[in-house]
């Protein structure tokens, strides 16, 4: 066996340099959680464990409730079910205070992010800890202020993939009803991806929203996506379909971005978002825009 070499001054002098160019993971993690604190609470946030499907644990969220409007149920607020990104392997909803908050305060809305298990886990538990979340929500049991009728799913990246999921068996099931999808830079199908050394199965339509055929029924759509983004053209092409189907689509492409800065506070593309929130859980119609 090959002797192993710690040392880095041994290893080819190009790529070598170019490591001093890759961030810090000791300095990023301070960095993130500045960036967390610097969105001040704008609210209160309460964690809560939510019953999972028959024989799965309880789900982990944490609940964004801004600071301005309505309490104490005089005309229950908006939801948004938060699923964060993360590539089914990493992140989860505690780094999510600065987003979360910042819709909640710019919507009214109270934003739920989802605790899911991720798949080292167990690869499928994902889809069912998302849906589980959503039925608890439109129990109208979960929470006095929350109304069940006004829900809105987002996820970006991974987790514009699970709200997808989520949305399209909701529309199977008869489940609950959701005003609005909005999919931020999706990871829609999994053909960019490659297979595992030690195996797996292969991704099917029921878990690759792009793959599914009939598209009919589903909730009015808020999909952005960069130009530079891995998935663009997966995302777009599902904006397409749904068209095709009758769903009404508002499809953004961010020039020159490669993704991700609808997460980043106060930009336009998160207010854009926002925008789109009120519209589709407003109570009194709001014509669209193009």
């Amino acid at each position: 066996m090959p002797e192993l070499i710690p040392d880095s001054t041994e290893v080819d002098p190009e790529p070598a340099a170019a490591t001093t160019l890759l961030s810090d993971p000791d300095g990023d993690r301070p960095d993130l959680d500045s960036v967390v604190a610097a969105a001040g609470p704008g609210g209160t946030l309460e964690e809560w464990l939510v019953p999972g499907a028959p024989g799965d644990p309880e789900v982990p969220v944490r609940i964004h409730t801004p600071d301005t409007g309505p309490s104490g149920n005089p005309a229950a607020r908006p939801v948004v079910l938060e699923i964060p990104g993360g590539g089914s392997a990493l992140g989860g909803a505690t780094h999510r205070e600065a987003f979360a908050f910042a819709v909640a305060r710019a919507t009214g809305a109270i934003v739920v992010s989802v605790g899911y298990r991720l798949a080292a886990e167990d690869p499928t538990a994902a889809a069912d800890d998302c849906y589980a979340v959503l039925e608890w929500v439109a129990s109208g049991t979960a929470c006095p202020d929350m109304d069940p009728d006004r829900i809105v799913v987002l996820g970006d990246a991974a987790g514009g993939a699970l709200a997808a999921t989520v949305a399209l068996r909701a529309r199977e099931e008869g489940g609950p009803c959701i005003a609005l999808q909005a999919l931020l830079d999706p990871g829609l199908d999994a053909a960019g991806s490659r297979p595992h050394p030690f195996g797996g199965r292969e991704a099917t339509g029921q878990s690759v929203p792009a793959r599914r055929i009939d598209l009919t029924g589903m909730p009015s759509t808020y999909l952005t996506v960069g130009e530079r983004a891995p998935f663009r053209d997966e995302a777009t092409d599902y904006a397409r379909r749904l068209r095709q189907a009758g769903v009404p689509v508002e499809l953004h492409c961010r020039t020159g971005v490669s993704g991700e800065s609808v997460l980043v506070r106060d930009a336009g593309a998160t207010r854009a978002l926002c925008d789109a929130i009120v519209r589709a859980t407003a109570r009194t119609p709001v014509l669209d825009h193009d």
